[in-house]
C-alpha cells in the first residue's frame, strides 16, 4: 500500500511538470503552415465592429456635406435624424458620423438668437430643448434649456445631462406643476420650485426627482421657503416626505408654524404623520397620526396629541405652564366583511382643560373649544344566522369639562331577542288583537362608575363602582277599528338588580344630609299598561275658479291614550324610605336614586294622554311653474299635546306643550317653534326666588319658549344666473379666459355667493321668577370677490349680553396650480390668525384617492 501511494505522487508530479513545460514551449513555437492551425487562430481574430449597430435615417429640407471632414453632414430646415428608439427634431441638425454625434438646435432669429424650440423623442416620452448633443454610440446627451414632462409637473432645466434612459442630471432646473405652463397656454408659471442641482430617476412604473437645496418662487418672485432637499415621487403610490406647515400669529402664545411635520408609508396598510405645532413663546404640539385601511375590510385611524402651553412671563403673575394630552381612535369596519360580527370604534380622551390651552388651531377654526363633553365608545356585535338574538358589547368613557367628571361604562352587554309573534295566523295575514300580539325582549349588563375626571383607573373609581342588571319585556299589539281608527294596546314589565343602594341621612353636627352608598344585591321590579287609538281626518276647502288662492288642504291627527302605573313608593315595595331634612321634614327618597339601573317611579299614574297634529298647504296660482300652480306650506306641523292624571292628589292636569314647524318664501326661511304652558299658578313666597304649583287651574303661565329661524341665502334665488358667453362677446385669454368683457372693456364674470342667517330665542322658567333668556343671531357664507378671490366667514352676536361671541374670517386665492389660505379670528378668548400655501396638484396635496395601495399622501413632498 505504501509502495502504490508513492508512485501515484511521482506521476502526478511528472505530469504537472509537463503541462507547465508544454505551455511555455507553445509561446515561443515557430508559425507552422498547417491548415488546421490556421482555422484554429481565424476563430480568435477580433473583427473591428461598425460604427453605427442601427440604420440611420435622416431628412430635411437642405443637405450638405463638408469636403474637408467627408463624414460630417449638415441637415438645415425641418431637419430630422432617427436612430433606434431615437428621433431628432430641429431646425438645424449637425451629424458626425465619425465621431458618432448629433449636434441640433431650434429655430434661430436674425440676431442668432434661439426662438423656436427642438425636440427628441424616446420610448414615446418627447423632451424639448434649445441645444442638443447626443452621442449614437454611448446612448448619452447634453440638453440646453431641456423641459421634460413628467406625470404632472414639468422640470425646465439650464442645462441637462442624460447619463442611460434611466438617470438624468440638471443643473438650476425650475419644477412646476402650473396647468396653463404644462399645457403652453402661458409662458410663465405662476410658481416654480427652483433648485441648482436635479437627479431625476426613470423607472418602468414609477419616477422620481431629488434635489439639493430648493427655493420656492411665486410669480417669479422668491419667497423665504427654502428647504435644504427635495424628493418629488411621480407615482400614484406613496411617497414619504416632509409637510408643509401654516403660519401664523396667536395672541395668548405668540408666532406659530403649525403642522410641520413629515409623512412616512408603512407597508401596504399603514402609513404615519408625525405633526408638530410650534410657538415663539415656548408652547409646542407634538402630533403622530396613523392611518390605515384595507380595502373591503376596514380603515381608521389613531391619533395622538402631546404637548405643553406656555402663557405669560416666566416670573410673572400672569405666567402659566400647563400640559395637553389627546388620544383619538377611529375604526370601522365594512360590513361585506362579516355581517355576523361587527366591531367599530370611536375613542376621543383628552386631559381635562385640553380644548382651552391646545395650540392647533384647527380647534378654534372648528369651533371644538367650546365642546363641554366628549364621549368614547367600543362596540362589538355579534349575531347569529338560526338564532334571533343580537349580542353587543360596548365600553364607554365620557368626560364632562363643566362637572370635571368622568363616567365609565365596562363592560357593558345588551343581548337583544328580535321581535316575535306570540300567534301565528291561519290566513297568513295578521288580523285582530290577537294575532297581532308581538314581543319584545332583552337583557342589559353593566358596570359603570362616576369619578373625578383624570382619575380613571385609579381607586376612587373602583370604589364607585357599580353594577346592574337589567330586564325589559314589552307586549304589544294593534288594530283597525270601524276601517279609520287605529287601536293600540301594550304592557311592559322591567327589572333590574344592582349591587349598590342609597341610604340618607341628616348629620347634626355638621348640619348636613349625608348620602351613603351601601354595598350588597337590591332589586325591583315595575310595570306599566297602555292604550291608545289615533286616527287622520282630512279637509279640503276649494275656491272659485280664478282666484289667486285655489285651494287649502287640513289634515288633522288626533290621538288619545291611557297609561297606568302604581305607586312604587309605597312601604309594601320596599323601594322608598325617608329622611328628615334640615328643617325637619320627613322626605321620602328611593334607595335606588343615583344608581346605574335608574329608579322606580314615585306616585299612582293612572293619565290620560292626548296630541293633536295638523298639516296645513295651501295651492295657489303661479305664472313660473309648469302647471300653473304651486303648493305652499302654511304648517309642516303645527301639535299640541298634555295629559291628565286622573290618581293624581293634586295637580292632574300636565303642562301643555305645543310645537310648529313651517317655511316661507319658497321653502327658504325655516321657522321652528315651541311653547310650554303651565296651567296651574306658581306662588312664590316672600324673598324667594323658586316656586311652587298651587292648584290654581286656568293661570297658563309661560314655563318655556323657543323660537328657531333659517334662512340660506344665495344668487340663485334672484333668478336664473345668466349666460355671459352669448351677452358678451370678448373673452380673455391665458389667465384671463374667465372673464367677458362688454363694449367699455370692463370685466364682466359670474359672482356667486352664499348667506346663513341663523337666529334662535329661548326663554325657560321652570317655576322661578325670572327665568333665563338666551337669544342669538349667526351668519355664515362665502361669496367670491371674482373668480380667483373668495371671503368667508362666520359670526354670532349675543343679543343678551349684547357682544359678538365666535367671529372667524377667511380668504382664499386661487393661484392657478396651488391655493393660498388666511383665517382669523379677532374676537374671543383665542385671537389668532393663520397663512397657508397649498398646491393642488395630486402629487404635492394632502390625499389622493384610495388606489391600490395609496391612501394617504402629505402636503408637498420635500
Amino acid at each position: 500500500m505504501k509502495i502504490s501511494f508513492k508512485n501515484i505522487l511521482h506521476i502526478l508530479l511528472i505530469l504537472i511538470f509537463n503541462n507547465i513545460l508544454a505551455q511555455r514551449t507553445a509561446k515561443v513555437l515557430p508559425k507552422v503552415k498547417d491548415s488546421n492551425i490556421v482555422q484554429r487562430k481565424s476563430d480568435t481574430v477580433i473583427v473591428k465592429k461598425e460604427q453605427l449597430t442601427s440604420i440611420l435615417y435622416t431628412k430635411a429640407d437642405e443637405t450638405r456635406s463638408d469636403v474637408a471632414k467627408k463624414k460630417v453632414t449638415y441637415l438645415i430646415g425641418n431637419a430630422q435624424v432617427k436612430y433606434g428608439d431615437m428621433q431628432i427634431d430641429a431646425d438645424y441638425i449637425q451629424l458626425d458620423i465619425a465621431a458618432n454625434t448629433v449636434f441640433a438646435r431650434g429655430k434661430q432669429d436674425s440676431l442668432g438668437k434661439i426662438v423656436g424650440a427642438a425636440s427628441a423623442t424616446q420610448a414615446g416620452k418627447t423632451y424639448e430643448y434649445t441645444e442638443f448633443n447626443y452621442n449614437l454610440k454611448t446612448g448619452q446627451a447634453i440638453a440646453f434649456n431641456a423641459r421634460t414632462e413628467e406625470s404632472e409637473g414639468v422640470i425646465v432645466a439650464q442645462k441637462t445631462k442624460k447619463y442611460n434612459d434611466s438617470v438624468f442630471f440638471m443643473r438650476r432646473g425650475k419644477y412646476t406643476t402650473d396647468e396653463y405652463f404644462l399645457k403652453k397656454k402661458d409662458s410663465l408659471s405662476d410658481y416654480y420650485l427652483l433648485a441648482p442641482n436635479i437627479k431625476l430617476v426613470k423607472g418602468k412604473n414609477k419616477s422620481s426627482v431629488i434635489t439639493g437645496p430648493v427655493q420656492l418662487y411665486i410669480e417669479q418672485v422668491p419667497t423665504p421657503l427654502i428647504m435644504p432637499f427635495a424628493i418629488l415621487p411621480f407615482s400614484d403610490k406613496r411617497s414619504a416626505g416632509i409637510l408643509i406647515p401654516s403660519f401664523g400669529e396667536r395672541e395668548d402664545v405668540g408666532f406659530f408654524l403649525n403642522g410641520i411635520g413629515y409623512y412616512q408609508p408603512l407597508g401596504e396598510h399603514f402609513d404615519l404623520k408625525i405633526l408638530a405645532d410650534y410657538y415663539t413663546k415656548g408652547s409646542y404640539n407634538i402630533r403622530p397620526e396613523v392611518n390605515y385601511a384595507k380595502k373591503y375590510k376596514y380603515n381608521g385611524n389613531l391619533n395622538l396629541d402631546i404637548g405643553n402651553t406656555v402663557r405669560g412671563i416666566k416670573g410673572l403673575d400672569d405666567y402659566s405652564k400647563t400640559a395637553t394630552y389627546r388620544i383619538s381612535w377611529r375604526h370601522s369596519q365594512d360590513t361585506k366583511s362579516n355581517p355576523l360580527l361587527t366591531f367599530a370604534a370611536s375613542v376621543d380622551v383628552v386631559s381635562n382643560k385640553f380644548y382651552n390651552n391646545n395650540i392647533n388651531n384647527n380647534y378654534i377654526f372648528n369651533q371644538n373649544t367650546l365642546n363641554a363633553q366628549q364621549n368614547s365608545t367600543l362596540s362589538v356585535t355579534k349575531r347569529f344566522l338560526r338564532l334571533p338574538i343580537t349580542i353587543t358589547g360596548t365600553s364607554s368613557y365620557s368626560q364632562n369639562f363643566s362637572s370635571g367628571i368622568g363616567s365609565i361604562r365596562l363592560p357593558q352587554m345588551n343581548v337583544a331577542i328580535n321581535q316575535f309573534y306570540l300567534f301565528t295566523p291561519k290566513t297568513g295575514i295578521r288580523e285582530g288583537l290577537l294575532e297581532n300580539i308581538n314581543v319584545n325582549t332583552g337583557f342589559n349588563f353593566t358596570n359603570s362608575s362616576n369619578f373625578e375626571d383624570g382619575k380613571i383607573f385609579q381607586k376612587e373609581m373602583f370604589d364607585n363602582l357599580q353594577t346592574g342588571l337589567t330586564n325589559s319585556i314589552q307586549l304589544a299589539t294593534n288594530t283597525t277599528v270601524a276601517k279609520y281608527f287605529t287601536v293600540s294596546l301594550g304592557g311592559q314589565i322591567n327589572n333590574a338588580l344592582t349591587t349598590k343602594t342609597l341610604s340618607k341621612e341628616y348629620n347634626p353636627v355638621l348640619n348636613v344630609i349625608e348620602d351613603t352608598m351601601n354595598k350588597g344585591i337590591a332589586g325591583f321590579s315595575t310595570f306599566t299598561t297602555n292604550a291608545s287609538m289615533n286616527t287622520t281626518l282630512y279637509g279640503t276647502k276649494i275656491f272659485k275658479k280664478g282666484s289667486a288662492i285655489q285651494g287649502i288642504r287640513h289634515v288633522i291627527t288626533p290621538s288619545v291614550g291611557f297609561s297606568y302605573s302604581p305607586d312604587f313608593s309605597r312601604e309594601n315595595f320596599g323601594y322608598y324610605r325617608n329622611y328628615n331634612t334640615i328643617a325637619g321634614a320627613l322626605t321620602p327618597y328611593s334607595i335606588f336614586d343615583g344608581g346605574i339601573v335608574g329608579s322606580p317611579s314615585s306616585g299612582e299614574i293612572g293619565a290620560l294622554t292626548f296630541s293633536l297634529n295638523n298639516n296645513i298647504e295651501m295651492k295657489v296660482r303661479s305664472k313660473t311653474d309648469s302647471t300653473g300652480s304651486k303648493k305652499v306650506k302654511l304648517f309642516e306641523t303645527l301639535s299640541i299635546d298634555g295629559s291628565y292624571n286622573f290618581a293624581a292628589d293634586t295637580n292632574p292636569w300636565s303642562a301643555f306643550s305645543i310645537r310648529g314647524q313651517t317655511s316661507v318664501f319658497e321653502g327658504k326661511l325655516n321657522i321652528n317653534t315651541n311653547l310650554t304652558l303651565d296651567p296651574y299658578e306658581t306662588i312664590f313666597l316672600a324673598g324667594e326666588t323658586s316656586g311652587t304649583r298651587s292648584n290654581n287651574f286656568g293661570a297658563f303661565s309661560v314655563q318655556g319658549f323657543g323660537l328657531q329661524l333659517s334662512y340660506p341665502l344665495s344668487e340663485a334665488i334672484f333668478g336664473k344666473q345668466e349666460d355671459l358667453s352669448k351677452k358678451y362677446k370678448s373673452k380673455g385669454e391665458i389667465r384671463n379666459e374667465v372673464y367677458y368683457f362688454d363694449e367699455n372693456n370692463y370685466a364682466r364674470f359670474q359672482q356667486p355667493w352664499t348667506l346663513n342667517i341663523n337666529a334662535q330665542y329661548s326663554y325657560t322658567r321652570n317655576l322661578t321668577l325670572f327665568g333665563t333668556k338666551v337669544a342669538s343671531v349667526g351668519l355664515d357664507g362665502t361669496m367670491n370677490l371674482t373668480p380667483y378671490w373668495s371671503i368667508n366667514g362666520s359670526t354670532f352676536y349675543d343679543v343678551v349680553s349684547k357682544k359678538l361671541d365666535y367671529t372667524r374670517i377667511g380668504f382664499t386665492r386661487d393661484q392657478r396650480s396651488f391655493s393660498i389660505n388666511f383665517n382669523w379670528v379677532p374676537f374671543g378668548q383665542f385671537k389668532v390668525y393663520d397663512f397657508f400655501i397649498g398646491i393642488k396638484a395630486n402629487i404635492l396635496s394632502d390625499t389622493v384617492k384610495y388606489e391600490e395601495r395609496s391612501f394617504q399622501q402629505p402636503n408637498a413632498v420635500f
